[in-house]
């Protein structure tokens, strides 16, 4: 475990008990891939959706509270997350992942299909373990579908050179955002709290998940290969337009016609000369204004949660995302 979490001990202990289960669930005969599958786990993640499940708990009743269940629920949230991961490499033909050479550039896309396959399983039994008879069963069915169908609307907008913020925000609220508010929403139920917690937490999640993927994709623009830990500009290479192209497209389409015309054959130099006029206007600073509104929304929503510590941190790790460089 990283020293990320050096300020929130309780979290970081919590963090380290579900990567050991997480390593516990992935023991196949195969043990390349069982080695690959627990680097992806160990090698840099922030272990965010669990961090913020965990957090949420904090805001419920301890003493009603089953450990063990909690440490699997945590665990299923980060390998459904992981699954989505491999897969998405294989769409996107990534050679790295957190620094590291992904699975299917190592082993090839077919055993990549695999064992993406095989976390969903994973996924799919702890919540059998953990939530036979509850309702979450079927909340986690419906946002592994949400998920799914935010990529899928992704895949389908590729190289949209019309792309809107409507276009974006309907794949951001699927690809990353369901996950983000389903964890929080677990966190808060799991862990015994009030009705209007949950409320509150599904909502606050949602508007993390979408600040955090717009962070995400402004680093596309802004960090360079050893901060990012992947290709740069490898979105917009591969046809996906997020939220600091679109802005800075609003402003002047006619000057990205002749690049993004090019589509899939966009050489590295015209995508660097897109990325500078990106800069040039003002995509990048309009969506960190963009991402620190709905980041003060999630703020303004913690602000209505019972004091107590996990609203303290939940608040500090919160703003923090404001400055993330990962």
């Amino acid at each position: 475990m990283n020293d990320f979490w050096k300020e929130f001990p309780i979290i970081q202990q919590q963090l380290n008990e579900t990567c050991e289960l997480i390593k516990h669930q992935v023991k196949i005969r195969n043990k390349e891939i069982e080695a690959a599958l627990i680097e992806l786990t160990y090698s840099g993640g922030k272990l965010l959706r669990p961090a913020f499940f965990f957090l949420f708990t904090q805001i419920g009743d301890e003493q009603k509270q089953n450990q063990k269940q909690l440490i699997k629920i945590a665990a299923s949230i980060e390998i459904l997350h992981m699954a989505t991961l491999v897969h998405d490499d294989i769409i996107d033909d990534s050679p790295l992942r957190r620094g590291t050479v992904t699975i299917q550039s190592r082993y090839g896309k077919d055993i990549a299909v695999y064992t993406g396959d095989l976390l969903f399983t994973e996924f799919f039994e702890l919540l059998a373990d953990t939530m036979n008879g509850s309702d979450f069963l079927h909340t986690n069915a419906t946002a592994m579908k949400r998920l799914l169908l935010g990529e899928l609307d992704q895949m389908h907008t590729r190289y949209k050179k019309n792309m809107t913020v409507t276009d974006y925000l309907r794949s951001v609220n699927g690809k990353t955002a369901e996950l983000f508010s389903l964890s929080c929403l677990e966190g808060a139920h799991f862990g015994h709290a009030s009705s209007e917690v949950q409320r509150l937490a599904r909502r606050i999640g949602r508007h993390i998940g979408i600040a955090f993927q717009v962070y995400d994709d402004i680093l596309d623009y802004t960090a360079d290969v050893k901060t990012l830990k992947k290709p740069v500009l490898e979105d917009l290479a591969q046809g996906v337009y997020t939220l600091p192209l679109i802005f800075a497209m609003q402003k002047a389409p006619e000057r990205f016609a002749v690049y993004l015309e090019k589509g899939a054959d966009i050489t590295d130099v015209q995508a660097a000369e897109t990325a500078k006029l990106v800069h040039e206007l003002g995509g990048v600073t309009d969506a960190k204004a963009f991402a620190k509104r709905v980041t003060e929304k999630a703020l303004t929503d913690i602000e209505k949660l019972p004091d107590c510590l996990g609203k303290e941190q939940l608040t500090l790790l919160t703003e923090l995302l404001l400055q993330r460089s990962f």
